[in-house]
């Protein structure tokens, strides 16, 4: 089955809010080796002006997972996760993440192309914090290999 291409805009709805954990900062930052003091220390994140350490740009992948769950388990998507493999990852920052956070994840399908057999969905995950403000967003791309891929 192709990939369904009325999923195009399908917006989802946003999933549980994730608590950002310092010691999940923390734990992120040293599997991805961000060595900057802001990620480790929060005697160094509060000199620099945040309450508490500062996540790696990249850790809003953590948060978005749980939103392309969504996407993968949607029940007309057309999507064999079996096939899927991580095309590219972007993030856009209205401001960094900080442990403490409590972030609120939603994913909408922004496009759908297909490429020499293969489907490209690309879809973008905004995150807002507790009081509703955008923090980052983050922008997926998966490839769903084709049959001859």
């Amino acid at each position: 089955m192709p990939v369904n291409p009325d999923l195009t805009e399908r917006a989802f709805a946003p999933v549980a809010p994730y608590l950002v954990g310092r010691e999940k900062v923390r734990e992120f930052a040293r599997a991805t080796r961000a060595s900057a003091a802001l990620h480790h220390d929060v005697e160094a994140a509060r000199a620099a002006g945040f309450a508490d350490v500062v996540a790696p740009p990249t850790f809003p992948i953590v948060v978005a997972e749980a939103t392309l769950q969504q996407l993968l388990a949607e029940p007309d998507a057309g999507i064999d996760f079996s096939r899927v493999v991580h095309g590219d990852q972007r993030f856009s920052y209205t401001r960094p993440i900080v442990a403490g956070d409590e972030l609120t994840a939603t994913l909408r399908v922004t496009g759908i192309k297909t490429l020499g057999g293969n489907a490209m969905v690309t879809s973008e995950t905004a995150m807002v914090d507790a009081g509703g403000a955008h923090v980052v967003t983050s922008v997926s791309t998966l490839v769903v290999r084709g049959d001859d891929a």
